[in-house]
């Protein structure tokens, strides 16, 4: 738990922080950093479009801009903040080792599902090739349909995203069949679909219920609110209970309380020798 120095009297010295409630998690009414997340969400819903989506998503996944081991990956988001999140305000690479280890309170046995928390927002690395914020980073939606109601600001940032006034794309179902499986769905460019991309692309062993995590852990409308069900299979059913699963660690593990990573390390790096060994291909 964090400790805050508040003079010299020993008595005074030091008060912990109190733990935050779970209502106060994902607060994008209010709060201390409230200008930095909604500047970002207003960037990302101008001009995350179904066109912007194919060119990126071609761009990145050519897999050629550079090789680097998974915990060389991790431990550089030492160096970035995510600007769309309310809730914390320290590099990334903590987060990871957070997540982590509340899974492996919960689920000692799995460790594939440790592994993920641990390497879930390894994709944020876009942010440090020069990829701004918004393209990176924030809850996911899918484009080229309709934007729903549970998109986080939905009805304060999405004015001048010119899909929205699209004939083609502004339906219920837009480009899409009914029922056509999350699998066929273009999503909002970030690092959720590049982490599963180069997972795929690096033929890593993760089950497909820890892929389904990786790829949709940000799709809040999704897995919080049951948005989007009708263009779902039975597949993205079954996978479901999982993404929110793992989603009570990713939020209700962000705490002041950092971990101790070179302590950790030795651990995760034998699971990632496991599962995504060696020098990757990004």
């Amino acid at each position: 738990m964090r400790v805050i120095n508040v003079g010299p009297d020993p008595s005074l010295a030091y008060r912990p922080e109190l733990p935050k409630e779970k209502e106060d998690y994902r607060n994008y009414e209010s709060g201390l950093l409230f200008n930095r997340v909604f500047k970002t969400y207003s960037l990302m819903h101008t001009n995350q479009t179904l066109e912007f989506v194919k060119r990126k998503s071609s761009e990145w996944t050519q897999f050629n801009h550079t090789q680097m081991g998974m915990m060389d990956a991790i431990l550089s988001l030492d160096q970035l903040v995510d600007e769309s999140d309310p809730d914390v305000d320290f590099p990334n690479s903590f987060h990871a080792f957070q997540t982590a280890e509340g899974i492996r309170r919960e689920h000692p046995d799995e460790d594939w599902f440790q592994l993920v928390g641990l390497i879930h927002d390894v994709g944020k690395i876009l942010a440090l090739w020069d990829e701004p914020q918004w393209a990176v980073v924030g809850d996911t939606f899918p484009v080229g349909c309709k934007f729903q109601n549970s998109i986080v600001l939905r009805d304060r940032t999405f004015m001048d995203n010119p899909d929205a006034k699209n004939p083609a794309y502004n339906t219920e179902y837009g480009i899409y069949e009914p029922n056509c499986g999350l699998e066929n769905v273009l999503m909002s460019w970030g690092h959720d679909e590049y982490l599963y991309r180069v997972m795929k692309h690096n033929s890593c062993c993760v089950p497909d219920e820890g892929l389904y995590m990786i790829r949709f852990h940000s799709f809040y409308p999704w897995h919080s609110h049951g948005d989007y069900m009708h263009l779902c299979n039975d597949k993205d059913q079954q996978m479901l209970p999982w993404v929110k699963e793992f989603n009570k660690f990713d939020l209700y593990t962000k705490t002041t309380e950092l971990p101790d990573v070179e302590e950790l390390k030795p651990y995760y790096q034998s699971l990632i020798d496991k599962y995504c060994p060696g020098v990757l291909q990004w």
